[in-house]
């Protein structure tokens, strides 16, 4: 008599009860993560992310709110995520050069297996304006303090304290706003490997990074700034 019970009111109630809510919210949340990344905030619905999640809206609507809640959840969740595959391949212990190309290369291999993350991070966040744009700024800060920290490591293994002073958060957002340009077009040309990808990244950035650290940087000459400077002076 009781499987005839468990029968008649169908076994999907009694599953929903059992899991815990943490693995729920991440059913629904990768799920939400495909529909939108497939489809873009506006087009993607509910009922689609229902059906995908094999959870009733109403559920969807208890756990993580409505459409715009939602999304903002996945925004939030994707951008912690790729912060954490990126210091979690970072040994502070290696020379500066290997810590930076391990995260490099740990950033790179978060996008290759999570192409639709990427998808939702930067070309559906950052189009929405707000509260999502607050959402993606959010997640690009933590990136930035993540590989400000490196460099000030760099710098210091080197022992060029003044380095590191007012120069690494605005060199850590350079570095991130080049991974990201780098990463969206890989979005367009998916034959080119993680690790072609990394080293590109890496050749860009460490060959001047290198220098820095090790306290040798660019001025220009005294032909160069007068020529910036007569120039300043016609323009106005």
């Amino acid at each position: 008599m009781t499987d005839n019970r468990a029968e008649s009111n169908g076994d999907r109630p009694a599953r929903a009860k059992r899991l815990p809510r943490a693995v729920r919210e991440r059913q629904i949340l990768d799920a939400a993560v495909a529909v939108f990344s497939q489809r873009g905030y506006h087009a993607a619905s509910m009922d689609e992310i229902s059906e995908v999640a094999g959870i009733s809206k109403p559920m969807i609507y208890a756990y993580l709110g409505a459409k715009e809640e939602l999304f903002a959840a996945c925004i939030q969740r994707e951008a912690t995520r790729l912060v954490e595959a990126i210091a979690g391949v970072v040994d502070e212990s290696l020379p500066p050069r290997e810590q930076l190309w391990r995260g490099i290369q740990g950033f790179f291999a978060f996008v290759a297996d999570n192409r639709d993350s990427w998808r939702v991070l930067h070309r559906q966040a950052g189009t929405q304006g707000e509260p999502f744009a607050a959402e993606l700024t959010a997640g690009r800060k933590r990136a930035i303090s993540v590989i400000g920290l490196l460099l000030e490591h760099a710098a210091q293994a080197q022992g060029v304290g003044s380095f590191a002073e007012g120069q690494t958060e605005p060199l850590a957002a350079g570095l991130v706003g080049a991974g990201e340009s780098l990463a969206d077009w890989w979005l367009d040309h998916p034959e080119e490997t993680p690790k072609a990808m990394s080293g590109r990244l890496m050749n860009l950035v460490w060959m001047g990074f290198g220098n820095l650290v090790q306290g040798t940087g660019w001025r220009p000459s005294q032909a160069e700034d007068a020529g910036l400077q007569r120039s300043d002076e016609v323009s106005a």
